[in-house]
């Protein structure tokens, strides 16, 4: 991908979608264009929005999931930013050169079907970044 940085979504955390939901119903003047539940990340999402420059927000499903660790450590709010990536593994390779930590398990389906990855905020100043492969 060449030009200018896709970012696909803001993820943000939520301690409930069913209160949430509406406040950004109220400031963007639509309803979520999806909603699904990721069970592999133990999260539901809301999407708002298409192509890119989306709003996720985030709801823990489990009390082991990433998201519910972040509530409890930092309350709501910015999870993440996602970048769109033509390949999810040469992304990573070239993260890892320049010496960016992966965060396990690496590359992973997140929601919506994409292979996506995500880099320890240690490593990219201060932000969780999550690469996502671009939709065929």
């Amino acid at each position: 991908m060449r030009g200018v940085p896709k970012i696909d979504h803001l993820g943000i955390a939520v301690n409930s979608l069913k209160a949430s939901v509406p406040l950004y119903v109220a400031l963007l003047g639509e309803n979520p264009e999806a909603q699904e539940d990721v069970p592999s990340e133990g999260v539901r999402i809301a999407f708002f929005g298409t192509g890119t420059g989306r709003i996720e927000l985030l709801e823990s499903t489990r009390e082991d999931s990433a998201i519910a660790a972040f509530l409890a450590r930092r309350g709501p709010g910015l999870h993440h930013v996602c970048i769109v990536v033509d390949d999810v593994d040469e992304a990573l390779r070239k993260a890892r050169g320049a010496g960016a930590d992966v965060l396990p398990p690496g590359v992973r389906i997140g929601a919506e079907g994409r292979r996506v990855a995500f880099l320890h905020p240690r490593t990219a100043g201060g932000v969780l970044i999550e690469l996502a492969e671009a939709r065929p």
